[in-house]
């Protein structure tokens, strides 16, 4: 990517300006939130720092309002969409899972077709449950020597449009939480030319907007919606996240949207937070995010030099189902030590104080972004040696399959109000599923609403939990019974 040029002046924030000066306007608060700048609640203040707590005010006047913002909020919204090239950028404070729904609502209503791929995240079919659109699944092509699902085949595209030439809208994941990225800007142009609406959930691809030599970023391709997850890559507060939308969304009608389901109290720690992060980003992302790359490329070669492991990289390219990828993300194999990702996600935290983001039942990915240092990044590949050394076994008993391509019944939504009843977990084979089931990370359902259960499932569900998975979804905590349609 070149030196970008920018239309708006980049070192300005004017969320981060204007809490700063009402800081030192001393006014008196009788309003909420009910601490008052932290007097009320000493240990919140000692805690968090009365810094932090002195800007946790409820909008006003000379903040603006996150709702329908027409000052300082709508001034940060312009320089982020400025910074990611697109047409307008929402400041979210729900967290991508909040960007992801208002883009389906956005683009369908009750009984629409989307066309989407089965490994989407859970708010991607929370979203259907709200506003009952029909899915129309593509199911990615699996390596079956990794266990996971891949990007979305072109023709596998062509074709559920081809089948579904009434869908309102094409939704794709790039990249996934393994790096993978799908052709986007040929599933665009397929969307575009079909009269279809292209969405892009582009949570872990906030980096792709300023590095050099990134796979191609949802607005750069030319999509209509991206959910942008600021605080994963590009090191803004937790929950907080960016909507951004090309110039055939109606912009006022996505507003309404948000509105429906996003907190009238917007936090000004999450908003401040985006836009001191964005101007970070639009002055020196492009050299943070080169060293990024280099980081994780060096940690991949070490990694693989131990043996046994397999960091995943490039190689994986094949101009279709693995268009690019992110080689920011270190997704390692791990099943050829005898472990599962999950157990030496565990072993990592247990004995060496590492926490990477997630380990499921063959892979582990640590996220390396801006705020690593090279120190760290020798410290997890020493563990990981000492983990092979110390806990290898021959691994005989360890599944290999990630993705379970489901047999979809119902819709979500149908399925989700349907009346239903709780049996035990291995008495559900055959039934059709009333909730979802999913390990958390990474929050792609096992199973969702409307798909029916098979004995391979229930098989898949049983060797999470003994593995140690974190399941969620469930009403019954333990999953010993599920929810299924009556």
């Amino acid at each position: 990517m070149k030196d970008r040029q920018y239309s708006m002046d980049q070192e300005r924030a004017p969320i981060y300006e204007a809490l700063e000066k009402f800081r030192q306007m001393r006014v008196v608060p009788f309003d909420v939130p009910g601490h008052k700048r932290g007097r009320g609640n000493p240990e919140l203040s000692a805690f968090l720092g009365e810094r932090c707590v002195g800007v946790d005010v409820n909008s006003m006047k000379p903040l603006d309002n996150l709702c329908q913002p027409i000052s300082v909020i709508r001034e940060a919204e312009a320089l982020a969409a400025d910074a990611f090239m697109a047409h307008h950028a929402f400041l979210m404070v729900g967290g991508t899972t909040s960007a992801v729904q208002s883009m389906v609502l956005t683009a369908c209503k009750r009984g629409d077709e989307i066309i989407l791929p089965r490994n989407v995240h859970r708010s991607v079919i929370n979203a259907l449950v709200l506003c009952g659109a029909i899915p129309v699944y593509v199911n990615p092509e699996v390596d079956q020597k990794l266990g996971i699902s891949l990007g979305m085949k072109r023709s596998e595209v062509q074709k559920a449009i081809d089948q579904h030439p009434n869908a309102v809208a094409v939704l794709v994941n790039n990249p996934t939480y393994y790096g993978i990225c799908s052709d986007l800007k040929a599933i665009v142009d397929m969307a575009h030319k079909a009269g279809m609406l292209c969405l892009v959930d582009e949570a872990h691809g906030t980096h792709f907007y300023f590095g050099e030599n990134f796979p191609v970023s949802a607005m750069e391709a030319g999509a209509d919606m991206a959910a942008v997850s600021m605080h994963k890559s590009g090191g803004s507060l937790t929950q907080s996240s960016l909507l951004l939308t090309g110039s055939k969304i109606r912009t006022d009608y996505v507003r309404q949207i948000i509105n429906l389901t996003q907190t009238t109290s917007g936090s000004y720690l999450l908003t401040s937070s985006l836009d001191i992060s964005r101007r970070n980003l639009a002055l020196r992302g492009r050299r943070i995010f080169n060293q990024v790359a280099e980081m994780a490329e060096y940690a991949r070669k070490e990694i693989n030099l131990i043996g046994g492991y397999f960091a995943f990289g490039r190689e994986m390219i094949n101009n279709d189902s693995v268009f690019d990828f992110d080689v920011t993300k270190l997704s390692v194999h791990t099943r050829d030590i005898g472990l599962a990702g999950i157990e030496v996600y565990d072993l990592l935290r247990d004995e060496y104080d590492i926490q990477i983001e997630f380990g499921d039942i063959g892979n582990i990915l640590a996220y390396v972004s801006l705020g690593d240092r090279s120190e760290d990044v020798e410290r997890l590949v020493s563990a990981l040696a000492e983990i092979r050394r110390r806990f290898q076994t021959d691994g005989s008993g360890l599944l290999n399959q990630e993705y379970i391509a489901p047999t979809v019944i119902y819709s979500p939504q149908e399925a989700f109000y349907a009346e239903k009843e709780s049996i035990p977990l291995r008495q559900t084979s055959g039934r059709i599923c009333s909730e979802f089931v999913m390990c958390y990370p990474p929050g792609i359902p096992i199973l969702a609403p409307g798909e029916k259960i098979t004995d391979e499932i229930l098989d898949y569900i049983e060797y999470a939990k003994v593995k140690g998975c974190n399941m969620t979804g469930t009403e019954d905590p333990l999953i010993l019974r599920l929810n299924v349609v009556k």
